[in-house]
């Protein structure tokens, strides 16, 4: 991911890492801070219920922070190019760009649309569809091809304000889950996975990505 990201002109100065538990112990490894946590995870009928209750039940929730960047997903495999630039895009104060990244000028075009019209404007962006595709090629897991049928999707998790968001593609808004800081942001965002991970106790297929900033 950091690769993927970095080929679109993000300066390493943060890295995509894997979490490797959910113990204590495990989360003290994990490089901080941290700005963005990444969950991937199977699609299966239980949470394809879950979330249509979810939506019915948040659909009159309060307004959101106006901060937020939230894109939807309209292109298929996409949720982890989706992933990646709402992980970006909610910290553009921590990170730094090439004078030509072609993510930082999305982001900059992109910055007063709608979640829909970015989306529209995100199918037609050449930049990032490439780099998404010659990244599938490559093999990695993040990058599934376009058209490859798969069941498993990535969100994100962010701190806006001191509240922590999931931001899915896939959900008509963003979900509020209380308030966070960045000291315990990590941990905030490891307790909502585990209600992720609880909902299918039989699955395996979860991974977690921390964004944290390189120690090196």
């Amino acid at each position: 991911m950091t690769k993927f990201v970095s080929c679109l002109g993000m300066k390493p100065t943060w890295q995509f890492g894997d979490v490797y538990g959910l113990d204590p112990e495990l989360l003290s490894m994990v490089p901080r801070p941290v700005c963005a946590v990444l969950l991937l995870f199977p699609v299966t009928e239980k949470y394809e219920a879950f979330k249509q209750e979810e939506e019915e039940k948040l659909k009159d929730q309060p307004q959101v922070s106006p901060d937020i960047y939230f894109i939807k997903q309209t292109i298929g495999n996409a949720c982890g190019t989706i992933g990646l630039i709402h992980a970006v895009a909610n910290n553009q104060a921590h990170l730094e760009f090439e004078p030509d990244s072609p993510l930082k000028k999305f982001l900059e075009q992109t910055s007063k649309m709608t979640p829909e019209e970015r989306a529209t404007f995100l199918e037609k962006d050449e930049s990032i569809r490439v780099t998404h595709e010659s990244s599938a090629q490559e093999g990695q897991t993040e990058a599934p091809s376009l058209d490859e049928k798969v069941n498993l999707h990535f969100i994100a998790f962010v701190n806006v304000g001191g509240h922590l968001y999931e931001l899915d593609g896939r959900k008509p808004f963003p979900i509020a889950h209380g308030k966070t800081s960045e000291d315990t942001f990590l941990e905030d965002a490891i307790e909502v996975c585990k209600v992720f991970m609880a909902r299918d106790p039989q699955e395996v297929r979860f991974t977690i990505i921390a964004l944290s900033k390189d120690s090196y």
